[in-house]
């Protein structure tokens, strides 16, 4: 999804979410329930933002119908290198309705869930909702 790869490289978290579904399923890679909502996944995403350095898109990968996307990326969690990638879905309007995460090796997954982890009660205060990192 080109907009949404766009704005997350141009650090314009503001357009990335308005790229997102009202009611989204954000799946993490380190949590095993998933998030519902535009609020709990724009808090996440400004959260990873933050945790994540020297994040850059590598790969795109489209199906040929348009609505699952997979954006391939590499990024730096502390000391760990971490590979990664978003797989997308879009809706009937073309926003993002599941957004699931995977990374890897275990070493960076688990620098990630620390570092999120660290800043679960800010992101759940942003997001309007009770902490619970389950």
């Amino acid at each position: 999804m080109r907009a949404f790869r766009e704005a997350v490289e141009a650090h314009d978290l503001d357009a990335a979410v308005a790229l997102l579904a009202e009611d989204v399923v954000f799946t993490s890679p380190v949590v095993f329930k998933p998030y519902a909502g535009r609020a709990i996944t724009a808090a996440i995403l400004r959260a990873v933002a933050d945790v994540f350095e020297d994040f850059r898109y590598v790969r795109a990968i489209d199906d040929a119908g348009g609505r699952d996307h997979a954006l391939v990326f590499t990024a730096r969690v502390g000391d760990r290198v971490v590979e990664g990638c978003d797989f997308l879905h879009v809706d009937d309007d073309g926003l993002i309705d599941s957004f699931t995460v995977m990374v890897r090796p275990l070493s960076g997954a688990q620098a990630l869930a620390a570092a999120m982890g660290a800043r679960f009660e800010q992101i759940a205060r942003e997001a309007g909702q009770a902490a619970d990192p389950a």
